[in-house]
Order: structure tokens, then C-alpha cells, then sequence
């Protein structure tokens, strides 16, 4: 595939859309949309910025994960806390902002982050970083009006239950898998 050219089709207020043109193999012009949340010049933009962070979050031997209602799909499904890096906000700033506000807890520590990676590269060009962290305090809802957002902490036989019979984010599901039994490497010797 040669890249042609990228073409600004909507600047909306968190996401802008794009086409891009390619070449493809057969020699063929082949337009591709996607969304990002930045400003895209050319080809070496498309995903060279960390926009955010999903937090896998425990406390003790439990998994934190929220049920949210997500309006893209009209309906609840669980998920790991996450959000968007700000301006001049460091990545471990982000985490212990995005836990509060979307939780009310705190970071007790930080015990790894993952290199950013792409959220969803067959639509958009979206990169976060994934972080284990240990939480602490109590619940308390800092979420924003547009939000809709019951955290709890879950034992690894909750989580299998809820495998079973819940709707997750993909992120959220393979975590809670791996939580559910046990294999989450060195975090899984935190939580036993």
C-alpha cells in the first residue's frame, strides 16, 4: 500500500474524520475513512500521539470495573476506568485523575504502564497506554452530567460470572479474563 493523500472531511469537537487515499497493491486507488482526536497533516501524524489511558485497578484481591452507560451502543457494559490525557498533564497525572473523577479513588501506586497502543486501528489512528495500578479510599461519584457510572470491585468468581452473562469493552473483557483466572503476570502476584 502507498499513501497518497489524507483529506479532512469533519472537524467535530472531540473527534475529526478523514479520508485517506492509498494505492493499493493492484495499483488501484482505495479511500479509507478513520476519526482521531488530533489534527493530521500527512501519513506521519496517523497514530503517532498517546491520547489516554485505561486503568486496570485493584484493591486487595478484587478487580475495579465500572458499568457505564456508553452511548454509542445504547446500553450499559463494563469497562475500565479510562479518559483522555490534557494538555500539559503527565501520563501519571492522567491516571490518578481519570480513577477520581470517574471513581472517587485514589492511587495508592502505580505498579506499571505499557507503551501506548492502538484503541481501534480499523477506524481511527487512537493510541493509549494501558496502567496497573493498587487503589484506595471509597467510592464517590466526580463524574460529569454526560456520564453514567457504577464502579465496584469484583472477587475473580464475580468476574467469571459476569464473563458469562455481561456486555464488556474488548480492553475491559481481556482483562477481566485474565483476572478471572489469575494469569495477569506480575499483577496477578499482587491480587494472589
Amino acid at each position: 500500500m502507498r499513501f497518497v493523500k489524507l483529506e479532512k472531511v469533519k472537524d467535530g469537537k472531540y473527534l475529526k474524520n478523514y479520508v485517506l487515499t492509498y494505492e493499493n497493491k493492484a495499483g488501484k486507488e482505495k479511500k479509507y475513512e478513520i476519526v482521531s482526536r488530533r489534527d493530521l497533516l500527512g501519513a506521519e501524524d496517523l497514530g503517532r500521539h498517546n491520547s489516554g489511558i485505561s486503568i486496570i485497578a485493584i484493591k486487595e484481591d478484587r478487580l475495579l470495573l465500572l458499568r457505564e452507560f456508553r452511548m454509542g451502543v445504547n446500553q450499559f457494559i463494563y469497562n475500565l476506568c479510562a479518559g483522555m490525557i490534557e494538555e500539559g498533564e503527565t501520563i501519571e497525572e492522567c491516571i490518578q485523575r481519570e480513577l477520581y473523577e470517574e471513581t472517587g479513588l485514589r492511587v495508592k501506586k502505580i505498579l506499571d504502564i505499557l507503551r501506548p497502543s492502538f484503541s481501534a486501528p480499523a477506524i481511527s489512528d487512537v493510541k493509549t497506554s494501558i496502567a496497573f495500578v493498587e487503589a484506595e479510599g471509597e467510592f464517590e461519584d466526580h463524574s460529569s452530567e454526560n456520564e453514567l457510572i457504577e464502579a465496584a470491585f469484583y472477587s475473580r468468581e464475580e468476574v467469571k460470572e459476569l464473563l458469562e452473562t455481561a456486555e464488556f469493552s474488548s480492553r475491559a473483557q481481556l482483562a477481566a479474563y485474565f483476572f478471572a483466572e489469575g494469569k495477569l503476570g506480575t499483577f496477578s502476584r499482587i491480587v494472589g
